[in-house]
């Protein structure tokens, strides 16, 4: 047998470990170009599930910590997804999700159920906010999760701090979708948009007690561009109050009570100006509720409320269905003042159904009375029977009917006010 010379053996060597470096290369390229395995790196790279931070999802140990590093790690990561699972309860104390610096596109996917503390120690004395969203960019919170503030403990006149906090608020950000969530007995207001763009609000449902104090189900103010649809809300308050700084709010597709109706305002407290302009209100149903649709102002005030839209509106056993107030006040006593926010564009249509105290209630200032009112398709009947119906009352204020109206809305004025001090009101907005 002949013996291989060296480079024989070197030859061999060689093409050996080429082949099988070659299959091995072939086979990476292969799983590299799978599409499924890209998505599984994708997903693996993206995801920041809270039990994989040391959260224990028991309802009692403390997981605030793990919801602050799950955060941290999804705030680098653009289009990431911060998990809350199903099957677990998180008990997370007064929390800030935070930018400037974030990424943008990120999804907090609630599916599990959060609940706040109910030991004062755990508030500190003047906290606003329990869950804090802050200055983000294409923020989405969804799924089928619950959050609840327990409020009951703040209700019931107990130990706990004289602050209430709101339960979810959004602040300074753009981009925003809420969907799917249960919001339920929170402290004060559910759900809370304060200077944001391009917000919406979808398939949500706000549950507290009709008698829970000041439980807003959802509260704008200095946002634009916001749409709230097919969600309800049941609350204390409001169920959607929009406030100074608002336009471009569109509502539709809502069932709203227990609570307050849909309000916008109060706006001007203490002397200062309110601006709120092009705000549509359809297509909703408002049951058992203090007033439907309602516009409230106090004296002193200075602003306007301007071109304003409730279509479709289904009332059921509502005290007042239609509401403008421009003498608001909320308890104590408030002095007569002259100056107040100028109402004017409002638009009534295809408004229907029951009230149990009275039907229109114009209540428009002296001096800067309400304008441009206009009413359309009206059919309010009294829940107890005619026999006990209350007129419409009005007071300054001005506009159409465009047709009958039952009850027959004959206080309301014709054209416009000669006395008018609008045009020297401070409404420049």
């Amino acid at each position: 047998m002949k013996t291989m010379n060296l480079n024989t053996i070197t030859i061999l060597i060689i093409a050996t470990v080429f082949s099988l470096w070659c299959s091995s290369f072939e086979r990476c390229i292969a799983a590299r170009n799978n599409p499924l395995r890209k998505l599984k790196a994708v997903t693996a790279s993206t995801t920041f599930n809270v039990l994989d931070y040391g959260a224990k999802g028991d309802g009692h140990a403390d997981d605030t910590k793990a919801f602050e590093d799950a955060w941290v790690a999804a705030c680098k990561v653009e289009a990431s997804t911060m998990v809350v699972p199903s099957g677990s309860v998180f008990l997370v104390k007064p929390i800030t999700f935070s930018g400037p610096n974030c990424q943008q596109n990120i999804v907090f996917q609630l599916d599990g159920k959060i609940i706040a503390p109910t030991s004062p120690s755990a508030w500190g004395s003047g906290t606003l906010e329990w869950l804090d969203f802050s200055k983000l960019n294409k923020i989405t919170i969804r799924g089928k999760g619950v959050i609840d503030g327990q409020g009951s403990a703040w209700w019931n006149g107990g130990k706990m701090p004289s602050t209430k906090p709101t339960a979810l608020r959004f602040y300074g950000s753009d981009g925003v979708t809420v969907t799917g969530i249960t919001i339920q007995n929170s402290q004060q207001t559910h759900l809370k948009f304060d200077s944001c763009t391009n917000v919406q609000v979808f398939d949500i449902n706000v549950s507290s007690p009709g008698d829970s104090p000041n439980t807003d189900g959802i509260h704008l103010q200095n946002s634009q561009d916001v749409v709230i649809y097919s969600s309800t809300l049941a609350c204390g308050d409001d169920c959607v109050s929009v406030q100074t700084g608002c336009s471009n709010v569109y509502i539709h597709t809502v069932n709203c009570g227990p609570g307050h109706g849909i309000s916008i305002g109060s706006l001007g407290r203490e002397n200062t100006k309110a601006c709120v302009r092009n705000v549509t209100v359809r297509d909703v149903t408002i049951k058992n509720t203090l007033t439907g649709v309602r516009i409230k102002t106090w004296q002193g005030g200075y602003g306007s409320v301007q071109n304003i839209m409730f279509s479709g509106v289904q009332v059921s056993e509502v005290e007042t269905p239609i509401s403008i107030d421009q003498y608001y006040c909320d308890g104590g006593k408030c002095k007569n003042e002259s100056s107040a926010v100028a109402v004017s564009g409002i638009n009534y249509v295809n408004i229907k159904g029951t009230y149990t105290k009275e039907p229109v209630y114009f209540a428009c200032s002296d001096r800067f009375p309400c304008t441009g009112i206009t009413l359309n398709t009206i059919q309010l009947e009294s829940a107890q029977g005619t026999q006990n119906s209350n007129v419409p009352f009005c007071w300054e204020a001005y506009g159409e009917l465009k047709t009958k109206t039952v009850p027959p809305i004959q206080c309301l004025e014709s054209g416009n006010p000669s006395h008018s001090g609008i045009l020297s009101n401070k409404d420049s907005c």
